[in-house]
């Protein structure tokens, strides 16, 4: 049967409804926050506002926002066929229930009174009745807001976390995220101790006021017991599906071993999870990458055709045709799979503190440094004094690196490995990475002023470096994951590296290195060499420490 709305346009419905709220939610904050420059600020802001927010056609706006990502929400939760799933998840999804509840009594009172009855409740009053007569009122209320804000912040991060430029205005995002609300509620508490001295003069009654109050009271329930009704509607008809596909179920055997028997209309992911098999999604299972992939060993019956959310993704990532997501493909027929990017730790989170991140293809420079005639530099050395040496020598690459705008990415035994345009600096990746180079070799030159006296000894390091498309994303295993680049690029690098050593010189580097720095080469040594595992020859140039010096 085929959805006459796609998957994909669901999504984008959902998370254009959750935007047009959190920009409603922004207003009111701002609002809040006036009110610490004067009450006349925010009852001017108040005004404002309310011009644009109920209008009708803004108001249509919002309200079918509000109904759209509520039904939507119950509608993604009817269709998970388990309810086993990470924290952060069942979070998200209880706040989005509870957000509701929170809200109706305030938005049917201030909302209902005005657009019905033509009554325009001031903000002085709004505060009055929020800080002086119902204060726990006003507490629930400011709770209920700071959760909006805060559900809609986080859907905000999980949407964007994985755009190149998220992260040169995610800091911009973070402080108004943080500051707004504070500001807000300290707005809120500063009107109220203002209301607390001076209470506002009593409103007119209107006419009607009682049968105004208990309509709204009446609406208000009426909303409560729909939405309740809802929720509960939601689970009653999940239990019945579940009940119904008790004696229908299929097996999904894996190639590590296990065996997992699930009720048909379960996605592979969700028939994992309920079966406790470690099967990783960096998105939680929304469709949104592909980390959840399976191979298709064996299947006895034909499987579901791919959704065109599906489809992209696969087509995106060049799969092969018995390649599927896990979190898309429901199966009614018993199959084996292999998962390809199965996560067998028992925490997938990378250690250090480092996000989760995909792999993906960016543009980045790659240095490679190494310290020439080691092995017999240590031979002549006691084992401590060796280590000392080196620790010495790490630091010095490290804070040149770090100095420059890189990231160190690894040590290897005496070498090193660095990568630069890894945040917003991608258009400098090779700037930066040849003035690490340079820093390298100048700190390292007073480094053995330092070391020549003690153990006379004198380090003398090489530096390859090469740029282009590399895979990066975190990869590792236990407290050894960390975010680094594998592909052509960092093979280039290392055996640039190596080349500087056959020539005798200091660093060597690819000409895309030279043409996006911007350096001129003119000056420059160049030699034309062939690259090991490919047909074609490289363009380098060879600089010495003298000449490196230009690049600081």
């Amino acid at each position: 049967m085929a959805y006459i709305v796609s998957e994909t346009s669901l999504r984008r419905a959902r998370l254009l409804s959750g935007l047009i709220m959190l920009a409603f939610v922004f207003t009111h904050f701002s609002n809040h926050a006036l009110a610490l420059v004067s009450i006349d600020a925010a009852e001017y802001g108040r005004m404002c506002f309310s011009l644009v927010w109920l209008n009708p056609l803004s108001s249509l706006i919002l309200y079918g926002s509000v109904l759209t990502h509520i039904v939507l929400v119950l509608r993604s939760i009817y269709l998970r066929r388990s309810l086993k799933m990470p924290m952060r998840e069942a979070l998200q999804i209880i706040i989005g229930l509870l957000i509701p509840y929170l809200i109706i009594d305030h938005a049917t009172s201030i909302r209902l009174s005005r657009m019905l009855y033509g009554i325009d409740i001031g903000y002085e009053n709004v505060i009055y009745n929020f800080w002086v007569r119902n204060p726990f009122l006003g507490l629930r209320q400011s709770f209920a807001v700071v959760l909006i804000w805060a559900h809609g912040c986080l859907g905000i991060f999980f949407w964007l976390r994985y755009r190149d430029w998220y992260k040169r205005i995610s800091p911009y995002l973070l402080t108004v995220a943080v500051l707004l609300p504070i500001l807000a509620l300290l707005g809120f508490s500063d009107a109220g101790r203002v209301m607390e001295q001076n209470p506002p003069p009593p409103r007119t009654i209107h006419a009607n006021q009682a049968e105004i109050e208990a309509k709204v009271e009446q609406f208000t329930s009426m909303a409560k017991m729909i939405f309740g009704g809802s929720v509960l509607l939601v689970f009653a008809l999940r239990g019945a599906r579940s009940w119904r596909q008790r004696s229908n179920s299929i097996e999904i055997r894996y190639d590590h071993g296990a065996l997992v028997r699930a009720p048909i209309g379960l996605s592979v992911l969700e028939a994992s999870r309920s079966g406790g098999v470690a099967h990783f999604s960096a998105c939680g299972g929304k469709g949104r990458c592909s980390t959840c992939r399976v191979r298709i060993i064996d299947t006895e019956g034909p499987l579901p055709e791919p959704s065109s959310m599906e489809s992209a993704t696969l087509q995106r990532i060049h799969a092969d045709s018995d390649v599927r997501l896990g979190c898309q493909l429901r199966p009614k027929h018993n199959l084996n799979v292999a998962l390809l990017l199965s996560s067998k730790q028992q925490n997938d989170i990378p250690a250090s503190g480092e996000p989760i991140r995909p792999g993906r293809e960016e543009e980045i420079a790659v240095l490679f440094c190494d310290l020439r005639n080691f092995t017999a530099l240590s031979e002549a050395r006691l084992p401590y004094d060796m280590v000392f040496l080196l620790n010495r020598y790490f630091t010095v690459v490290g804070q040149a690196v770090e100095q420059a705008g890189g990231r160190l990415d690894k040590f290897i035994g005496d070498g090193a490995m660095a990568l630069f345009g890894l945040e917003a600096n991608k258009d400098t990746a090779s700037r930066d990475a040849l003035k690490a180079a340079a820093l390298i070799l100048r700190d390292i030159d007073m480094l053995n002023e330092e070391l020549e006296k003690q153990f006379s000894v004198k380090l003398r390091v090489v530096v390859g470096i090469h740029a282009g498309p590399s895979i990066v994303g975190v990869m590792g295993y236990g407290a050894a994951k960390n975010l680094t680049a594998i592909g052509d690029t960092v093979n280039v690098a290392s055996r640039l590296e190596t080349v500087a050593k056959e020539f005798g010189t200091a660093i060597v580097v690819s000409e895309p290195v030279m043409i996006q720095s911007g350096h001129d080469a003119k000056a420059l040594q160049s030699r034309t060499i062939p690259i090991r595992g490919k047909r074609w020859e490289m363009k380098v140039f060879l600089i010495s420490e003298t000449e490196s010096q230009q690049f600081l």
